[in-house]
């Protein structure tokens, strides 16, 4: 097999053209400006936002598992990950299932889908509060 280059004229690394610059990341490095008090990811609300959909405190929902009443809306990662025990949680809602009459409230993860259906919207104050 031969090689489809002129001998005459050797391949050297002025000859190439220059490879492509990386993009700035999103993060600040110290040997990269960085734009003071930006957050990495801007678009991380409006995800969550999407995710959680109406569901707000006082919201009543329904799905293919019950009617649930929204009685807390948690927002604090941290918190949410203790209640879901999932590493990825960002978020929780504190639900009761209104169609059981021993409906004990318990946290949720799921995100709102077109199965979803909104009977009540919520308010913003929470309608849950937690024992000492």
């Amino acid at each position: 097999m031969t090689i489809m280059t002129d001998a005459s004229t050797p391949v050297t690394a002025a000859s190439r053209p220059p490879l492509p610059k990386r993009p700035l990341p999103h993060e600040r490095t110290p040997d990269r400006p960085g734009t003071s008090g930006a957050r990495p990811h801007p678009q991380r609300d409006a995800r969550v936002d999407a995710e959680i959909g109406p569901r707000r405190p006082g919201a009543i929902y329904q799905n293919v598992d019950g009617r649930f009443e929204v009685l807390a809306l948690i927002t604090d990662p941290r918190e949410a990950v203790q209640l879901l025990r999932r590493a990825s949680a960002r978020w929780a809602v504190i639900v009761r299932d209104t169609l059981r009459p021993d409906g004990i409230p318990f946290a949720v993860g799921s995100v709102w889908t077109t199965s979803d259906y909104l009977l009540r919207e919520g308010t913003q104050a929470s309608a849950y509060v937690p024992a000492a």
